[in-house]
């Protein structure tokens, strides 16, 4: 098979079009009966979570994973012996009738990759652990030592390559962030760079040998590391003519509204992108749980978005004002605590709830106690409330910030807290404005920052979009940075028909994307369908995600697989229910040594299991306790964290 050199011409850019969605050209890639990249839809994927070894109940989950609307099922194989069982369960899922592509997962043992490869349709190899090492050693290599590495590398690699080759094998060069070698860590650091040129390397021994069956991922549990990598990786691929499909997930998401959330940050906005040829999220949950959440992730571009975007030709890839390849905020003025360096602010809209009722605010993180008459104010309390024209009946909490329409505020008697929203319009016409907030709605998609009147040291502007594209407002962004335009932007979205679980995916997608870039000083989610306290629990949950606004303890916890030492989604639920308090703190769970210190490198604590009944403490990447018993290992983790100072009691209100 000769290599595709479509790239579409790129030249140096990680995706087509920032005015509008385009996806990105990859070259098909056959996976038994399935396709990935080229025109095909994007595909859906997923992990078992029990022992290779038990046959019919591996092929009992695939099953369901199948019915659930996954595609492409993939198996650990962690040594030979499971490797050959793969062969049982091909037979009798295609028995059953069931020709659904099987993976082998891949971790240190090439001669088990070498095995699966005769037997199912791919083999997914992790550059960080397949033939090099990770003792998280520095070690200063000379140019001669780091290429016999890499030749040590290529001889032990390439027999898999010629094994693939000859039986039509697929393989996914899946580079994780947490599992970066020694060698690459020592020359490249912890950074995205380093799994772009980690992938490259392999990539590169693939093409030495002919052959390009090759599907690539850049997987890591920081939203922000996987988004830059992946672009990277993009922008190298097409320097040296390549365009290899990329299969995009977020590892160790977690579990619940979290691991969604979080999945939907990272993958959604590479998707807006016009990446992505297959995805898999990954949720500490039964894996049938995974495929639907991956489906609805992936339906928003079944199809072309229609329409001209009114910054088309305005904007490039090539020539931008963000770096797309560092996480750095717009620069921005301070606004009555919004902009600059304070972290985004959460507005609610409340307009049509029972103002009557103070309790309604408890669903916007502020606990109302009727005896005391006073509110409590908890992680995730909501900066702003939109009441619009309606007034409330009972007085609000002094630090909640009201903001109503502009002809409503004009009429207030007491407007202390309370702050105007003009439409443009009312703004060039308003002789009354506020002396320390005044907020005006913009429309991304019919007026550009060029368009707009002096603005004064005390706005803020509501950046909306008629044409519910995500493109739009980063297109507006974009050209405010042109205009040199500091003004701090409260992003929009309105999801009018959206429950509870479409509304965390669709609006961790379209504020996710911006919130990644840089972009946006607070977020305002209007979804009239969907309880309020999801609303607020999602706002919190895309900063929370995009590591913008830290409100509650993170878990960074894998999904499980034939590999894992214990329960992990009971383990999960119990570290939870002892520590979601500690507002900050990451805790990485990992069933086995394979997801251990490498993929929770990002963690404060780490929970690894290493053998039956087994668990190991880590502080960071430290190894801090060995071999506890699961029955005592929390109240270690516990003792730990209250060691460094870290730990502080529940307060009951």
């Amino acid at each position: 098979m000769e290599q595709a050199a479509t790239t579409q011409g790129l030249a140096g850019a990680y995706c087509n079009d920032l005015s509008g969605y385009s996806r990105f050209l990859t070259r098909e890639v056959q996976v038994g009966e399935i396709g990935i990249g080229g025109h095909h839809p994007i595909r859906i994927q997923s992990m078992t979570t029990t022992d290779t070894m038990d046959t019919l109940g591996t092929v009992e989950q695939t099953i369901r994973m199948v019915k659930s609307g996954c595609e492409i099922v993939r198996i650990t194989a962690p040594s030979v012996k499971e490797a050959e069982n793969l062969a049982n369960i091909k037979r009798e899922l295609r028995a059953r009738g069931y020709t659904v592509p099987l993976v082998a997962d891949i971790h240190f043992t090439p001669n088990a990759a070498e095995m699966a490869a005769r037997i199912v349709e791919k083999v997914r190899v992790n550059p960080g652990n397949y033939a090099d090492k990770k003792k998280f050693e520095n070690i200063d290599y000379t140019p001669a030592a780091y290429r016999a590495e890499l030749e040590r590398i290529y001889q032990k690699f390439i027999p898999l390559v010629k094994i693939c080759k000859e039986y039509g094998t697929a393989m996914r060069i899946g580079t994780n962030h947490g599992s970066l070698s020694d060698r690459i860590m020592s020359h490249y650091g912890d950074t995205p760079r380093g799994m772009v040129e980690s992938a490259m390397e392999f990539i590169r021994m693939c093409e030495d040998q002919q052959y390009y069956n090759l599907v690539i991922s850049m997987k890591a549990s920081n939203t922000q590391v996987m988004v830059q990598a992946y672009r990277l990786l993009v922008e190298s691929m097409v320097k040296e003519g390549m365009n290899y499909p990329l299969h995009l997930g977020v590892t160790e998401a977690g579990d619940g509204e979290d691991g969604r959330i979080k999945s939907a940050v990272g993958i959604g906005t590479l998707l807006e992108d016009g990446l992505g040829d297959t995805i898999r999220v990954s949720l500490t949950e039964d894996p049938e749980f995974e495929a639907p959440v991956a489906r609805q992730l992936a339906a928003r571009y079944s199809r072309m978005r229609a329409g001209a975007s009114p910054y088309a030709g305005k904007i490039s890839a090539e020539r931008r004002s963000y770096d797309p390849y560092m996480y750095r905020r717009r620069a921005t003025n301070a606004v009555a605590a919004i902009g600059a360096q304070q972290h985004p602010v959460v507005l609610i809209d409340i307009s049509r709830q029972n103002l009557k009722d103070p309790f309604v605010l408890n669903s916007c993180g502020y606990q109302y106690s009727a005896v005391l008459d006073k509110y409590n104010l908890g992680d995730q309390a909501c900066d702003l409330v939109y009441l619009g024209s309606s007034l409330p009946s009972f007085s609000l909490p002094g630090a909640l910030k009201q903001v109503y329409d502009y002809p409503t505020w004009k009429n207030l008697q007491a407007r202390e807290h309370c702050y105007p929203l003009f439409s443009l319009q009312e703004y060039l016409s308003s002789t009354e404005r506020d002396e320390q907030l005044n907020l005006i709605a913009i429309d991304a998609s019919s007026v550009l920052p060029a368009q707009l009147p002096p603005l004064g040291d005390r706005t803020v502007l509501v950046l909306e979009t008629s044409a519910g594209a995500m493109q739009d407002q980063r297109g507006f962004f974009e050209l405010l940075n042109r205009e040199g335009l500091p003004v701090p932007v409260i992003v929009k979205r309105c999801y009018a028909d959206a429950d509870a679980n479409s509304l965390m995916l669709d609006a961790a997608t379209d504020l996710g994307a911006l919130l990644t870039d840089g972009f946006g000083d607070g977020i305002w989610i209007d979804a009239p369908g969907a309880p309020l306290a999801a609303v607020n629990s999602t706002s919190f949950g895309i900063l929370q995600a995009t590591r913008t606004r830290i409100s509650k303890t993170e878990y960074i916890s894998c999904p499980s697989c034939g590999r894992t030492l214990f329960d992990l989604q009971e383990t999960t639920q119990m570290i939870r229910a002892k520590t979601d308090h500690l507002k900050g703190i990451k805790i990485g769970i990992m069933g086995c040594i394979v997801n251990g210190p490498g993929e929770m490198a990002d963690a404060d604590y780490g929970y690894v299991g290493t053998g039956p009944d087994k668990i190991t403490l880590y502080r960071g990447k430290e190894v801090v306790k060995k071999n506890v018993r699961s029955a005592f290992a929390l109240d270690e983790l516990i003792e730990l964290i209250r060691e460094d100072g870290n730990w502080v009691d529940r307060t009951v209100s």
